[in-house]
């Protein structure tokens, strides 16, 4: 089943999940920042199938997020290598995997984001980067004329 596209709408968010697709994207592109870079090392850990891991990275590819680069010619193998595009990325994963730890089905199960200098564990936080200040009920996104508040943060 071919899933809806969101490329005429005019939100950011949707925007994003048109490039982004789907769950399995999501999957594959948090492997690739634990250093997957391999069909075989996506398929070992993810438990995906051929057919379906081959669909996905080449739409990653095609919209951007990964670069695919021929590493061995006998036989022909790729590797995928994220681009600035998907290592941008790189908070929204976190962000996602700090909000499944707290909220998702195996709530506070162990992985984490932690300071590889200290071992420390890492909370993240939405900050306004000119001023430093958390984001709060008083930042609105805005469509058009029309504004909607974030809700409170707790």
């Amino acid at each position: 089943m071919k899933r809806a596209s969101f490329e005429h709408m005019p939100c950011p968010a949707a925007q994003a999940m048109e490039l982004i697709g789907d769950g399995w994207n999501l999957l594959i592109l948090r492997e690739a920042f634990y250093g997957a870079s391999r069909f075989d090392q996506f398929a070992a850990h993810l438990g995906i199938a051929s057919n379906t891991l081959s669909n996905r990275l080449k739409t990653l590819v095609d919209n951007g997020l990964f670069e695919r680069r021929l590493y061995s010619t006998r036989p022909a193998r790729h590797e995928y290598l994220l681009t600035a595009k998907g290592r941008d990325l790189r908070p929204v994963i976190l962000t996602l995997m700090q909000w499944g730890r707290r909220h998702g089905a195996q709530a506070g199960r162990r992985v984490q984001l932690i300071d590889t200098r200290n071992g420390a564990p890492v909370e993240i936080a939405l900050v306004d980067a000119r001023s430093g200040e958390p984001i709060g009920p008083h930042h609105q996104i805005r469509r058009g004329a029309d504004a909607v508040a974030l809700p409170a943060t707790a």
